[in-house]
């Protein structure tokens, strides 16, 4: 059944495009259910995209072999086969990095959409290529990646030494209160960035600080916890990236 969908046909460019489609669904249901920058529509599209310029160069391939094949040995032309999709894969770079935003407090939003995009983008020139087993290998490599390794990977860096807050304080006076704070929970604060947020109206100081916590005491919880019972702390938030 697979060798005969691998023959460049009518009914086999259906199915590949058909392909594209779903496995780009697959992929980006989960990234709209979570309001990513790239939903649904976006990722279905880029996947058809890909596989509709494999499907380009192997019809073209196909062309020159058959009734194009005059044509070329007159005008010499030379073909690459690889070359429709080696150009989809650096043009979907623009794409990736218009879903990249850089957020309040230094903080980057849109890494996982843009390289979702990529992934997509490969597994589309897959279909397009009529490499099925590749793609529904890589199809649930990806989701599983996507969907199911974020609280890993939270769970992972929340167990990490370093951790970055963003703190509003009420004057630029608690700032010495909340370093001992953190000096007493075995904290060291090796980078301090200030800056000033609105809010209600009132320009209210705050900083983004970047601490190393003690071996002893590796908790994120406790050092944002005795931080936000400091009365002059309006709002502590841990920032991840």
């Amino acid at each position: 059944m697979l060798d005969g969908l691998r023959q460049f046909n009518l009914g086999s460019v259906i199915f590949r495009l058909l392909l594209a489609q779903a496995v780009g669904a697959m992929i980006g249901y989960g990234r709209a259910q979570k309001k990513a920058n790239a939903g649904l529509r976006t990722y279905m599209l880029t996947c058809i995209g890909a596989a509709l310029t494999m499907l380009i160069s192997m019809y073209e391939y196909e062309m020159l072999q058959g009734p194009w094949a005059l044509a070329q040995e007159v005008q010499s032309l030379k073909f690459d086969i690889s070359r429709f999709s080696a150009q989809m894969g650096s043009g979907i770079g623009f794409l990736a990095a218009g879903t990249i935003i850089a957020a309040a407090h230094r903080q980057v939003s849109g890494l996982t959409s843009a390289i979702g995009l990529f992934a997509t983008a490969s597994l589309g020139i897959a279909c397009g290529a009529g490499f099925y087993e590749v793609v529904f290998m890589a199809m649930i490599i990806i989701v599983f990646t996507m969907e199911f390794m974020q609280p890993l990977e939270l769970a992972f860096k929340r167990r990490l030494r370093n951790i970055t807050i963003y703190v509003e304080f009420d004057d630029a006076k608690d700032l010495e209160t909340i370093t001992e704070t953190i000096k007493s929970q075995g904290a060291r604060l090796y980078d301090m960035e200030m800056e000033r947020s609105e809010r209600q109206d009132d320009k209210l100081p705050s900083a983004i600080m970047t601490l190393k916590l003690g071996k002893e005491n590796a908790s994120h919880s406790a050092i944002l916890s005795s931080v936000a019972e400091l009365p002059c702390v309006n709002s502590i938030q841990e920032l991840i990236s």
